[in-house]
């Protein structure tokens, strides 16, 4: 059964899988040193190893919508993850993300998390979340939906 052809609480509850499923994706790339955070190191990443990427996340809040500059930025990294079969979410609730990957850096100010990249290690990764993800992902494509939007709860 694909995702269009679900009825309303079918939805929901597959959308709970996907919420899951991508925590546990963060989670994951987070321990093993997969994850790239910041807009900037995101645009540096995908420059030099694209090939490594396996899922891109653009991260807004409220009143993000309003910067330009940050939107600009979210439309090249979208065209370029298109280009180059990466998948692509966004995600609303950086204070979420904050929580699963840590909000502070090394100096203890708090991260850029408007863009998030994991990133494959040498050996392949097989990820049952990640392959939820991605599943998720290529069904909202078909849907023509190219960026499905998660809306991830707070704890």
């Amino acid at each position: 059964m694909t995702f269009e052809e679900l009825t309303g609480d079918q939805k929901t509850d597959r959308m709970d899988v996907v919420k899951k499923a991508l925590e546990e994706v963060l989670s994951s790339a987070l321990a093993q040193g997969c994850i790239t955070v910041g807009v900037y190191e995101a645009a540096k990443l995908l420059n030099a190893d694209p090939d490594n990427v396996v899922l891109c996340l653009l991260a807004t809040d409220e009143g993000d919508d309003l910067d330009v500059a940050l939107q600009i930025h979210f439309t090249l990294i979208q065209a370029f993850c298109c280009e180059n079969d990466i998948n692509i979410m966004r995600v609303n609730n950086t204070h979420r993300l904050a929580e699963i990957l840590g909000g502070m850096d090394g100096t203890g100010e708090p991260k850029d998390l408007h863009c998030i990249l994991v990133t494959s290690q040498a050996a392949p990764w097989k990820d049952a979340a990640l392959s939820k993800v991605n599943c998720f992902c290529k069904e909202s494509r078909y849907l023509d939906q190219w960026v499905p939007i998660i809306n991830l709860p707070e704890r």
